[in-house]
């Protein structure tokens, strides 16, 4: 009798769960304030904070030039904006990816979402800086300096943005959908959208492409929100504590 009093015991000890929060910042607030910020930059070279508009790469060099010499200070304004949104874009890469492995993910899934989402950061971070020396005065009046400028900041900001971002969400999206961590909705979205992004490439090729840079980033932030404030938090695991 003493055999199977004892054996009870243990067994209600090892059946024992304790909850485990994971500790990092919390990642819906951070994609929210990335999505915010990057939205921020986009105002003032808008129709909404005034004309000309940013020109997009199919404008000649007239064009571009006459923008960059009408509005160096929204330019410039972008520039910082931008690049500050890197650095949440980076956390919350960060944060992502530990969280996942603190739920157990065990897939090169988690190293692929880190690469990505890195390269998208540091584009972000190299493209703002390039605006910024566009925003410089005298630069502007340099057709074949400021073309190259531009060309250079649009490769970092175009698909160099869209291709590694869609990284990120594939590694995420997979990880988490064989997991069943992610609602069905969002890791579905996650793979449409990373397919996309890695197409965008074909940019640099056909520039009738343009069109999947926007499809990827703009969905994308909706998916990092999403994802983010759905990822659990904690964990079960067991408990054994002997009496």
């Amino acid at each position: 009798m003493n055999d199977t009093f004892a054996a009870s015991t243990v067994k209600t000890s090892l059946d024992t769960k304790t909850l485990i929060r994971h500790t990092g910042p919390p990642l819906g607030l951070v994609a929210t304030i990335f999505v915010l910020l990057f939205i921020a930059g986009l105002y003032p070279v808008t129709a909404f904070g005034g004309s000309p508009v940013f020109p997009g790469p199919g404008e000649s060099i007239d064009v571009i030039s006459a923008f960059f010499r009408a509005r160096p200070s929204a330019v410039l304004l972008c520039a910082a904006l931008q690049f500050g949104a890197a650095i949440p874009l980076g956390v919350f890469t960060a944060a992502a990816v530990s969280r996942l492995r603190f739920l157990g993910v065990r897939a090169a899934g988690t190293d692929i979402a880190l690469f990505g989402g890195f390269a998208t950061a540091i584009n972000m971070m190299a493209a703002s800086s390039v605006l910024w020396t566009m925003s410089y005065p005298g630069v502007a009046q340099e057709p074949a300096l400021l073309q190259g400028l531009y060309r250079l900041q649009f490769a970092l900001g175009g698909p160099g943005f869209s291709v590694p971002l869609g990284l990120l969400i594939a590694g995420v999206s997979i990880t988490a959908g064989f997991t069943k961590l992610l609602p069905r909705w969002i890791v579905i979205l996650g793979i449409v959208l990373a397919l996309i992004g890695e197409l965008s490439w074909l940019e640099i090729l056909f520039p009738k492409a343009l069109l999947l840079i926007p499809l990827t980033r703009f969905p994308g932030f909706i998916w990092m929100i999403a994802a983010g404030f759905s990822l659990p938090k904690t964990i079960e695991r067991a408990k054994a504590e002997q009496k």
